[in-house]
């Protein structure tokens, strides 16, 4: 059985606060992301408790009929204050840690552990939304090559997609940007 995870960065929002919701554009991607998956036999969501990941799939689970099930450990990464000075510098530096956040080999380490439950488990096609920096460090377990451009590079909202055959994950990314400027 190929199982494949769809990782997926959440739309447009209005900030960076777990309350922020999405922008009108979001909530546009997100109606859009039912017709992006409408072929891939979706059997479960899982998304961050973060309103905008959230509210990224809400229009999949209602067209589904799938449950969205909220899981802690696809929250962002807490890094610190003044975060966006100090992210290059945890790319290069998995252990570096901030006061009050955490590093990016823990933030890695629990993102890990949802794919691979999702892996273990029954089921086939699993989305699972997030955000960017904590998919960064996901995507790198996968590519070392993976770095902060790549990070830079990434849209909102941006899809991977991993599938294991053989214990062995595939990583590629399928959602186009210039479907993204369309919507």
């Amino acid at each position: 059985m190929l199982k494949k995870i769809y990782i997926v960065r959440h739309c447009e929002a209005q900030g960076q606060p777990s309350e922020s919701p999405l922008t009108e554009k979001g909530s546009k991607q997100a109606n859009y992301l039912v017709n992006f998956f409408s072929n891939a036999k979706i059997e479960r969501i899982i998304s961050s408790p973060f309103l905008r990941a959230i509210q990224s799939v809400e229009p999949l689970s209602e067209k589904t009929n799938i449950k969205i099930e909220i899981d802690e450990r696809l929250s962002e990464r807490t890094l610190s204050t003044h975060w966006l000075e100090k992210l290059k510098t945890t790319f290069n530096d998995m252990e570096l840690k901030f006061e009050g956040g955490e590093s990016s080999q823990e933030a890695m380490n629990r993102i890990i552990n949802v794919v691979d439950e999702v892996f273990k488990s029954e089921t086939e096609n699993t989305v699972i939304v997030s955000h960017g920096n904590i998919i960064s460090l996901l995507l790198k377990n996968y590519n070392r090559d993976f770095d902060f451009e790549c990070w830079k590079n990434l849209s909102n909202p941006d899809i991977f997609q991993l599938s294991c055959t053989k214990n062995e994950v595939n990583m590629e990314r399928i959602w186009k940007e210039e479907t993204a400027i369309n919507i």
